[in-house]
C-alpha cells in the first residue's frame, strides 16, 4: 500500500480543514496516510513516503508561516527522487492581491529541488475550501493515487 504523507500549516483553521479533505480522499483512493502539523515536521519527514502532500497558508505580504520555515529552508536539500508530491494553499486575494497564495508557489519552487515528480497544478484556494474546492482537491489526489 502506498504511503502518502501531509504536512499542514493553519492559523485560521482553513489549512487545516484542507488537509482533512486530502487526508479523507487519500484513505478512499486506498492510500496510507500520516498527516501532521508543521510544527512536528522534520526535513526527513517524507523519506519513506511515496506521496509527499503540503497544505500551506501565506502570511501577510507573502511570508511563510513561522513554524514552518525551517522545513522550508531544509527541504531542498532533501532527496526525494522516486516520490510524487503536490502543494496546495490558502490565502485571501482581496487583503494581499500580490501575494495571493505565495507560501505555496515558494514550496512548489523547493519541492522541484528534491528530485520528487509534481503531479498536478498547485492548487490555490481562497480562504476555506468551498465544494467546489473539494472536487478540485478530490482529483488531484486520484492523481496523486495513480501516480
Amino acid at each position: 500500500m502506498a504511503l502518502a504523507k501531509i504536512v499542514y500549516a493553519s492559523n485560521t483553521g482553513n489549512t487545516e480543514g484542507i488537509s482533512e479533505i486530502l487526508e479523507d480522499a487519500l484513505k478512499e483512493a486506498g492510500v496510507e496516510v500520516e498527516r501532521v502539523e508543521a510544527d512536528d515536521a522534520e526535513a526527513d519527514f517524507y523519506e519513506d513516503a511515496d506521496i509527499c502532500v503540503l497544505a500551506t497558508y501565506t502570511d501577510g505580504d507573502g511570508e511563510r508561516p513561522f513554524d514552518l520555515e525551517d522545513f522550508y529552508e531544509e527541504l531542498p536539500d532533501q532527496d526525494l527522487s522516486g516520490k510524487v508530491y503536490a502543494v496546495v494553499g490558502s490565502g485571501d486575494s482581496e487583503l494581499y492581491p500580490d501575494y495571493f497564495c505565495q507560501a505555496a508557489i515558494d514550496f512548489d519552487e523547493a519541492f522541484a529541488k528534491t528530485g520528487a515528480k509534481k503531479i498536478g497544478e498547485t492548487v490555490m484556494i481562497e480562504n476555506d475550501a468551498d465544494d467546489e474546492d473539494e472536487e478540485v482537491l478530490r482529483a488531484l489526489v486520484k492523481s496523486l493515487a495513480e501516480a
